[in-house]
């Protein structure tokens, strides 16, 4: 599957009024019926199903029959995702939040499936055909990617509001397929705060901190939105306006570091036939109140699901590993070599090894994914101290590849310098 996105230009405040309209009749939708199966044991996905049709002929709430029955449906999915997600929770007693399904406030997508809209053959403009009568929209995306799908490939429509305005994403049954040139070159990176990633080989990817950048913009911007506040009473017309600017400060960063993310993963996966990294638990790291706004500006996660995304279509291997002992482990000699935070060198008292703890760390990173990879190879999984569910989400297809295509990452050398033995540094 693909995401296209295309933002909606042209339309007329009415236009864009409609649009808020089905988006909250979307949202009516999704919270009754979270409402129904509060009040009904027993509740299935089809029940849910039913009740749209039931709201749409109800006498109480015509505008229901406005939305078009596939996005009413969509509306009911949605609910239901929550729902099931709340059942596995409840099943898996290692997760303490359940996630009880919960009414939304301030919904801002409405999604549909196959009909309730119409493309015009350029597919330059989508017209909306459903009770709401949003009318026609110009399509503004890179390249008119649209052009080279056709309607039957298009399998559904999500029209999302932004703080700069309203987007469409169209959902596309499309296999996406790099061609990769595998060289036999492996790789481990350590994640981290002073640098983004450091690698195995020594290289590192500066940190772009881009919160840190606009923090002050952001500081001036919400301080005089909270001026504008009235507790109690209706907001004025200014405060929504500084209320959109805030808005778009934070969008410019949410946007600057998915950018950052896609470019980093897709470097490190065109050049690298193995990637190995380890599996880190942001949602744990963030509750060190002193580094939780470092760690979220950093987007590790983001930037490991898009390694993880590229590896696939490229077809290479790309292992996660648990982080313990990566940077206490020396990578010479396998001493532990305990640190601070604030010690930003390794230095082993056993083999005399001084380099950067990121790169001790990378190097360690990389030795554990090869030792696992080997396990699987040699069919020994699970009788050893290795975990196979540390593998991380990438496990789960990376490793359904030809036996010789992975065979021969089972022990490369490690590039670490010409000699074969990690160079020693006094300014590491």
């Amino acid at each position: 599957m693909l995401v296209v996105e295309a933002k909606l230009k042209g339309g007329t405040p009415e236009q864009y009024q409609s649009v808020e309209e089905a988006m909250k009749t979307a949202q009516f939708v999704r919270n009754k019926c979270v409402r129904y199966w509060m009040d009904n044991k027993g509740t299935t996905r089809n029940d849910l199903q039913k009740l749209c049709a039931v709201l749409a002929k109800d006498s109480t709430t015509p505008w229901v029959n406005k939305l078009n029955s596939q996005a009413r449906q969509s509306s009911a999915d949605r609910a239901w995702q929550s729902i099931a997600r709340f059942y596995g929770n409840c099943r898996d007693s290692s997760i303490k939040k359940k996630g009880f399904p919960k009414f939304k406030k301030f919904s801002r997508s409405v999604e549909y499936k196959t009909t309730g809209y119409k493309l015009s053959d350029e597919r330059r403009q989508i017209t909306f055909t459903d009770g709401f009568k949003a009318g026609t929209f110009d399509l503004w995306c890179s390249q008119r990617t649209l052009v080279y799908y056709s309607e039957q490939q298009i399998k559904r429509l999500r029209v999302v509001r932004r703080a700069d305005g309203y987007y469409c994403q169209f959902l596309i049954d499309y296999n996406r397929e790099e061609k990769h040139e595998f060289t036999g070159s492996v790789v481990g990176i350590d994640l981290g705060l002073k640098e983004f990633y450091t690698d195995s080989s020594g290289k590192t990817v500066e940190n772009p901190r881009f919160f840190r950048q606009t923090e002050n913009r952001l500081r001036k911007a919400q301080r005089r939105l909270s001026k504008r506040y009235k507790n109690g009473q209706k907001q004025s017309a200014n405060y929504h306006k500084q209320r959109r600017k805030v808005a778009k400060l934070h969008l410019k960063v949410s946007r600057q570091r998915k950018d950052r993310a896609i470019k980093d993963a897709l470097a490190l996966v065109q050049s690298n036939d193995l990637v190995v990294y380890e599996a880190l638990k942001v949602s744990n790291l963030v509750k060190n109140h002193k580094l939780a706004k470092s760690i979220s500006d950093a987007s590790w996660y983001q930037f490991t699901q898009w390694v993880n995304y590229f590896a696939k279509i490229h077809k290479i291997t790309c292992i996660a590993v648990p982080p313990q002992f990566t940077t206490i482990d020396c990578s010479v000699c396998g001493a532990k070599v305990y640190k601070t935070l604030s010690t930003r060198t390794h230095q082993c008292p056993h083999c005399q090894t001084v380099l950067d703890r990121d790169w001790n760390a990378a190097i360690n990173i990389l030795k554990k994914g090869l030792k696992y990879l080997g396990e699987y190879l040699n069919g020994t999984v699970g009788q050893t101290e290795t975990d196979p569910n540390d593998w991380g989400e990438s496990g789960l297809w990376i490793f359904n590849r030809d036996v010789d295509d992975l065979s021969r990452f089972v022990e490369p050398v490690i590039p670490v310098g010409d000699s074969g033995r990690i160079p020693r540094h006094s300014n590491a």
